[in-house]
């Protein structure tokens, strides 16, 4: 039977801006790819991100060209041969592990092998602001169980912490630099937030500057995000991180991100499963990869204006399993 792709460019406001250490965004700019096969059609999303070298056109065009391939029957694993890791990848993959979840009658946990999904508990991320505009988001959050807070790389960091834990005290705390520290601010920075009770630390360092992690003292756990796209990643990971964030628009779909999770529990480390600021249907196939992991960032869908119809519900920081309507 004859098999289609196509993809679009679609742009989701935000509930309000929402800034971290490399700039601020209004709206979260999508791909969404879809594959046909007769009646059945399998959708996925993905988010063009700057930081990796990425458009939107410029992943748009990496699609366009496995088109041919895919619709002569390309699989997960020849598609891993003709793109690179990132989001033009993730969104194909993702698209065609739906397209054969409804071309079999089969959800995609079961083809791949896993036991079914759980409900969740997701982190509620806070932007970068003043400490007082961040004590006030946190305030209005402070039911949530898991808070994450952007941080800049100046001296407001820790001011920003403090003001934060003082308004949600209950909560678990991730902070994220994203790449925004030196050593220098993490030697002075580390041992306070440990003493405030954050969990983990996201990213301090940029990617091709982490090597100083490996003989710096870890008083809080560390994270590995920009520094871990996929599997080949974790030998040169393996002194300088304790934990890496799994991000399907990294590692290039569900495929390459389930393998991660095996490898990273197997060489010991602890498992984050995050997401760029997508819809529910970038977050469906995050959820199977979130199962049993350590912390789980998939609440892109709560920072905007408006989600997709049908799509994950979250009752607070809780999230239900995707209807298999949305994905999978």
């Amino acid at each position: 039977m004859t098999r289609r792709l196509s993809c679009r460019l679609e742009s989701w406001p935000l509930r309000q801006r929402f800034t971290i250490s490399r700039g601020s965004r209004t709206e979260a700019r999508v791909l969404v790819v879809e594959i046909t096969e007769g009646n059945r059609c399998g959708r996925g999303e993905a988010v063009p991100y700057g930081r990796y070298g990425e458009t939107p056109d410029s992943v748009r065009e990496q699609v366009h060209a496995v088109a041919r391939a895919v619709e002569r029957g390309a699989d997960g694993r020849e598609l891993a041969a003709l793109l690179p890791p990132g989001a033009a990848r993730n969104a194909v993959d993702c698209a065609l592990w739906d397209l054969e979840a409804k071309l079999r009658g089969r959800p995609v946990w079961q083809l791949a092998g896993l036991s079914a999904p759980e409900p969740l508990i997701t982190a509620y991320t806070l932007g970068i602001d003043r400490p007082g505009r961040m004590a006030e988001a946190a305030r209005a959050a402070r039911e949530r169980p898991l808070l994450k807070l952007k941080l800049a790389g100046d001296e407001r960091d820790l001011e920003r912490v403090r003001a934060v834990r003082a308004a949600a005290p209950e909560a678990r705390l991730v902070v994220d630099a994203n790449e925004a520290w030196t050593v220098a601010i993490y030697e002075v920075l580390a041992p306070r937030l440990g003493e405030l009770g954050v969990a983990l630390i996201e990213q301090p360092f940029p990617a091709a500057e982490d090597e100083d992690l490996a003989a710096l003292p870890h008083p809080v756990p560390v994270c590995a995000d920009e520094s871990c796209h996929v599997t080949a990643d974790l030998d040169r990971l393996r002194d300088r991180y304790d934990f890496v964030n799994i991000k399907l628009d990294k590692t290039g779909g569900l495929s390459e991100a389930l393998a991660l999770r095996q490898a990273a529990r197997a060489a010991g480390f602890g498992v984050m499963v995050g997401c760029m600021v997508g819809t529910s249907l970038a977050m469906a196939p995050a959820f199977l990869v979130a199962q049993g992991a350590d912390v789980v960032d998939l609440d892109g869908p709560l920072l905007l204006a408006r989600d997709r119809e049908p799509g994950i519900v979250y009752e607070g920081s809780r999230m239900l399993p995707p209807p298999a309507s949305l994905w999978g």
